[in-house]
């Protein structure tokens, strides 16, 4: 069983940055497909940005392309998510999952994940 922390989040003003962290324990994360998705209020939940298995495929959502960096650190457990750029729209509870699915592919559906942390809430001020 795996358990993942996030942590990270707050308030922050439109245009600035944060970097939100993944910790997992229970399983090394670096054996696992990692993702991070958030969910607005009233909104259902989507995507962020994923990473393989092996480390080598990362993909993001559009509306995030260019301004967040997803990124791991194998020794720690923990991967990350560099939001930079930030917007009133970026507002969410952001969550990281953890797959065992394949290697090389970086999963973007919320149903390919077995692992859910419990949220960081990001608010982001216009």
């Amino acid at each position: 069983q795996m358990q993942l922390v996030e942590s990270g989040g707050g308030l922050v003003q439109a245009g600035g940055s944060l970097r939100l962290s993944c910790a997992a324990s229970g399983r090394a994360s670096g054996r696992y497909g990692m993702g991070w998705f958030r969910q607005a209020p009233g909104k259902e939940r989507e995507f962020v940005a994923a990473v393989s298995r092996s480390g080598g495929t990362t993909d993001y959502a559009n509306s995030v392309k260019g301004r967040f960096t997803i990124s791991g650190d194998n020794a720690k457990n923990t991967i990350y998510l560099q939001m930079n750029s930030l917007k009133p729209e970026d507002t969410a509870v952001y969550y990281c999952a953890a797959t065992n699915y394949g290697s090389s592919h970086a999963y973007t559906q919320a149903y390919e994940y077995f692992y859910w942390g419990q949220g960081t809430q990001v608010t982001v001020a216009s």
